[in-house]
């Protein structure tokens, strides 16, 4: 559990400089665009080794606080049909970019909330219980700071369409394939 919680702390803490030390950010950007990104792309990697090891040494022995009823993966299931799409939006600019203000926070909101409805061990609450806090920490800090501008296309009505395909694809193969192969655990158990 410890290497899942040094993992969560690093990721997260990585991706919070911004939430919580702006000043610090931008001078720290400012001296050298490209090493800060490496460094923060670097100390990300690093968390996310450690929280993906952590997790999955946590899973031989889980601790478990809940169990869901069948019926809430079905619902976790439809939480997660618009995430990719999210995910894929900012990149993508249109008419879903612009509703979400933020696509890929909710995405990861949405994400977090599905796996906390249907997975119930101290595991998995650390995990996706913190990534549902600092999207949500993140969101309301950024109505207080300036965006920065994402790389992408052009604005465009067919982006939203780029955005719908290719995150429902991406969805289909995660649920039908690549989260059995991935994770070893089906998304909906009927399929696994």
């Amino acid at each position: 559990m410890l290497l899942l919680v040094a993992g969560l702390v690093l990721f997260i803490g990585v991706h919070s400089i911004s939430i919580v030390a702006l000043p610090l950010r931008d001078r720290l950007a400012a001296k050298s665009d490209l090493g800060f990104k490496v460094i923060y792309s670097l100390l990300s990697l690093a968390g996310l080794v450690l929280l993906s090891r952590g997790y999955a040494d946590a899973r031989l022995s889980p601790t478990v606080l809940y169990v869901a009823p069948i019926w809430l993966y079905h619902v976790a299931a439809l939480l997660m049909l618009p995430v990719f799409v999210l995910f894929f939006a900012p990149y993508l600019p249109g008419r879903i970019s612009r509703a979400a203000k933020h696509p890929q926070l909710l995405a990861v909101k949405l994400w977090a909330l599905s796996h906390l409805l249907v997975n119930g061990t101290l595991a998995d609450l650390l995990l996706f219980g913190s990534f549902l806090l600092w999207a949500a920490a993140d969101r309301v800090s950024m109505k207080r700071r300036p965006t920065r501008p994402v790389p992408g296309l052009p604005t465009s009505m067919l982006n939203d369409v780029i955005a719908v395909v290719l995150g429902l694809a991406v969805y289909g193969v995660t649920a039908l394939w690549l989260h059995q192969s991935v994770f070893g655990v089906s998304p909906l158990p009927m399929l696994g």
